[in-house]
């Protein structure tokens, strides 16, 4: 995979950049997953909400402009140029996190725009459920690439300013849709080329959409 893990997780170089997860790295046991989510909670006034349209289901995430504006307005630019449509989530690590938005169904990394601040000191945390930027080992790496954490990764959060301790920065979190997290963390995997943990049958992003809080 890319040295952007969680696009990137230092635990993950997770393509994710570096979500923890950096391509080539192992994820730690796996833990017992909270049962999904039955009744999709509100998000907070004036918060951006968008749907990740999936090939395996729709995944709604609220975005948090509040406590991310950086990583939001990121996200929000790639989502109106269209970028998102027809990449994956080409890393999956069960117990861990889904890493996606910067591959093709090839395996082909896309363009990106260029780097943007790493607000992994907002206070929020890793937290099952919630999307956070993938970086490489550079602090500031973050581009198109973010991550699902199918656990809490505390791991992940802002410890110290220390690079290794930095964090990932936590922007959104699923409203609706944690099955769907929960089926593609589930698809079978393999090597694929430099890159490990890539879904052997590819889980696209048909598109990603922004609606406002009653649902249009």
């Amino acid at each position: 995979m890319s040295s952007r893990a969680f696009g990137g997780v230092p635990l993950m170089v997770i393509g994710l950049g570096w979500i923890g997860l950096a391509a080539g790295q192992s994820a730690p046991p796996s833990g017992q997953t909270a049962p999904a989510q039955t009744v999709a909670p509100a998000p907070a006034p004036g918060h951006p909400v968008a749907v990740i349209s999936t090939t395996l289901g729709d995944i709604t995430v609220e975005l948090f402009k509040d406590k991310a504006p950086v990583s939001v307005e990121n996200f929000l630019a790639y989502v109106s140029s269209g970028f998102y449509s027809g990449t994956t989530f080409h890393r999956v690590v069960p117990g861990y996190v889904i890493q996606g938005g910067g591959f093709t169904a090839a395996m082909q990394e896309k363009p990106t725009r260029p780097p943007i601040l790493n607000e992994a000191t907002n206070g929020v945390s890793n937290a099952r459920g919630t999307l956070a930027m993938a970086r490489t080992r550079a602090l500031r790496s973050a581009t198109s690439q973010f991550f699902i954490n199918l656990v809490d990764n505390r791991k992940l959060d802002h410890r110290s300013y220390a690079p290794e301790e930095f964090g990932y920065a936590v922007f959104g979190r699923v409203l609706s849709g944690m099955d769907v997290v929960d089926r593609i963390a589930a698809v079978k995997t393999g090597s694929l080329g430099p890159h490990a943990d890539v879904p052997a049958e590819p889980v696209v992003i048909k598109a990603v959409t922004v609606r406002n809080a009653a649902g249009r």
